[in-house]
C-alpha cells in the first residue's frame, strides 16, 4: 500500500452553490495507510507517495450504493462479487449493499458472512449484504433476521427486493424485529396482485402499445400502508427505487407526520421515460417501470427539496441472453454503477436542481447513514478513513459498452453524451481505479 498526495483538488462538500462551477480553493490530501493524515495547501511530497495532479478535479467521500445485485451466489453468469465491485470501483462506489436475492437467498447467518468475506477479498469494495426480510424470499415467515444481525456481517438493512412484503402483518412484525437494533426494512414498493404479467407504465402508451400496463397505485398503495405501520411502531422504514409523482406525495405527507422513512430514486428513473418502450429494446425494461415525463419532473423535485434521500443504482446484471430477445420474455433490470455519477450530474447538478455538496450527500454520506455504515468517512478530514473519490466534471464522452466493468453489459445509455467521469477510487487507501481505469488488486 503505497502512501498518496493528492495536489491542488477542489471538495465537493465546499462547493454549496446549485449548479457545476466551482468556487472553492484547491487543497492537498496526504493519505497514509488506510486514513487522511494531513489536508492543507502547498504540501511538499516525500519521495515514497505517489502523487496525484487533483487539479480541475472534484474529491467526493467514497459512494455508497444502497441497492446493488451482486448475484453470487448462484448467478455468477450475470455478475460476481468480484466483478460487480469491479464495476463499483469504475463509477466512485467504495461501498456497495448487496440484496438478498441469490441463490442460496441471503437469508441466513452464513450466506451473509460468505458474501462479506467474498468482498474482502476482492478488495474493490466494502460490501455489505442485505439480509433478506422473509425466508428464501417467499413472503411466508420471517428470516433469520436476529442471527444476520448479530453475525460478523452486522446486517442492518433488510430487503426482499425483486419481491414485495405483501403480507402486512408479516411486515409488521419485520418492522417490530428491526426496530429492536435500529436496523431498517427496505420495501419493494409493488402490490403483485396489480402488477401481474405487467410490462410497462400503464397509460395511453401501454394501451397502444399492446402491453399489460404497470399501475401507478401499485407502488403508491404500498408505500402508504408501511408508512402507517412504520408511525405505529416507530420504526424505521426505506422505499427503494421511488418512480412516480404519487409515491413522493405519499413520501412527502408521512416526512410531515413525523415518520421515520426513507426514499431512493435511481439514476434511471431521473432521466428516462416510457417512450422509450416504442423500440421495445429490452434494455429499457426495468422494475419498477420506467414513467412518464411528470414523474421525471416530480422525482427531480423530491431531490431537490430532500423529500427523496439518497440515489441508488438498482444495479442489476444480466446475461445477453435475458435482454437479447422479445420484450415479454426479457428480464427486468439495467446495470448502473459505471453510469450513476454522470446520470446524476446531468439530470440533477447542470440543472441547477442541486450542488455538488447535495449530490455527495445523495450518492455517499446518506445511504451510509440509512445503511448504518459507521465506518464510512462523514468528511474527507484528517483522521478520516480514505474512502474517496475524484471525478473531472468537465470531461464528456459517449458511453458504451468499454465504460462497463461488470460482467453484463444491459445498460440503457449506449451511445448516449454523458458529463462527468471518475478519475481516481481510493478505497481504505488503495486505489481501485486509476485514471478511468480499474487496477488488478
Amino acid at each position: 500500500m503505497a502512501d498518496i498526495l493528492i495536489k491542488n483538488v477542489r471538495l465537493a462538500a465546499a462547493e454549496t452553490a446549485p449548479g457545476t462551477a466551482l468556487h472553492s480553493e484547491p487543497v492537498d490530501l496526504r493519505i497514509s495507510g488506510d486514513k487522511i493524515v494531513e489536508r492543507g495547501t502547498d504540501l511538499t511530497a516525500t519521495a515514497a507517495e505517489r502523487v496525484i495532479d487533483g487539479s480541475g478535479l472534484l474529491a467526493f467521500t467514497g459512494f455508497v450504493d444502497l441497492h446493488t445485485h451482486l448475484r453470487e451466489p448462484g448467478f455468477e453468469q450475470s455478475e460476481t462479487v468480484y466483478t460487480g465491485t469491479r464495476a463499483a470501483a469504475a463509477g466512485g462506489f467504495t461501498t456497495v449493499f448487496a440484496m438478498a436475492n441469490t441463490a442460496p437467498v441471503q437469508d441466513n447467518a452464513g450466506v451473509v458472512e460468505q458474501v462479506a468475506a467474498l468482498g474482502d477479498n476482492a478488495g474493490y469494495a466494502t460490501v455489505r449484504p442485505i439480509g433478506a426480510v422473509t425466508e428464501d424470499l417467499a413472503g411466508v415467515k420471517l428470516s433469520e433476521i436476529g442471527a444476520m444481525a448479530n453475525s460478523r456481517a452486522q446486517v442492518r438493512v433488510f430487503s426482499d427486493d425483486g419481491k414485495c412484503v405483501h403480507d402486512s402483518l408479516l411486515m409488521r412484525r419485520a418492522l417490530e424485529y428491526v426496530k429492536t437494533f435500529d436496523g431498517v426494512i427496505a420495501q419493494h414498493a409493488q402490490d403483485p396482485r396489480l402488477t401481474e404479467g405487467a410490462q410497462m407504465n400503464e397509460g395511453q402508451l401501454s394501451s397502444e402499445l399492446g402491453l399489460a400496463g404497470w399501475p401507478a397505485v401499485a407502488e403508491e398503495s404500498i408505500i402508504a400502508r408501511d408508512a402507517l405501520l412504520a408511525e405505529h411502531l416507530d420504526a424505521r422504514l426505506h422505499v427503494c427505487h421511488l418512480s412516480t409523482a404519487g409515491s413522493v406525495e405519499v413520501v412527502r405527507q408521512a416526512k410531515e407526520r413525523g415518520v421515520k422513512i426513507t426514499a431512493e430514486v435511481t439514476p434511471h428513473h431521473l432521466i428516462l421515460t416510457e417512450d422509450l418502450v416504442r423500440s421495445y429494446d429490452a434494455r429499457y425494461k426495468v422494475n419498477p417501470p420506467l414513467r412518464r415525463d411528470t414523474d421525471v419532473a416530480a422525482l427531480r423535485e423530491a431531490v431537490a427539496a430532500g423529500i427523496i434521500d439518497i440515489i441508488a443504482t438498482d444495479h442489476a446484471p444480466h446475461p445477453a441472453e435475458a435482454k437479447d430477445c422479445e420484450w415479454d420474455a426479457a428480464a427486468f433490470g439495467m446495470v448502473g454503477l459505471e453510469s450513476a455519477f454522470s446520470i446524476s450530474q446531468l439530470s440533477l447538478v447542470e440543472p441547477g436542481h442541486i450542488s455538488w455538496a447535495q449530490l455527495e450527500q445523495l450518492l455517499s454520506q446518506k445511504p451510509a447513514q440509512i445503511g448504518s455504515y459507521f465506518e464510512h468517512p462523514a468528511t474527507l478530514t484528517v483522521g478520516a478513513t480514505a474512502d474517496l473519490v475524484l471525478v473531472d466534471p468537465h470531461r464528456t464522452r459517449v458511453f458504451s459498452e468499454a465504460d462497463l466493468r461488470g460482467r453484463s453489459t444491459n445498460s440503457p445509455y449506449f451511445d448516449m453524451e454523458l458529463p462527468g467521469r471518475v478519475h481516481t477510487t481510493v478505497r481504505h487507501g488503495v486505489i481501485t481505479c486509476d485514471n478511468g481505469e480499474v487496477v488488478d488488486l
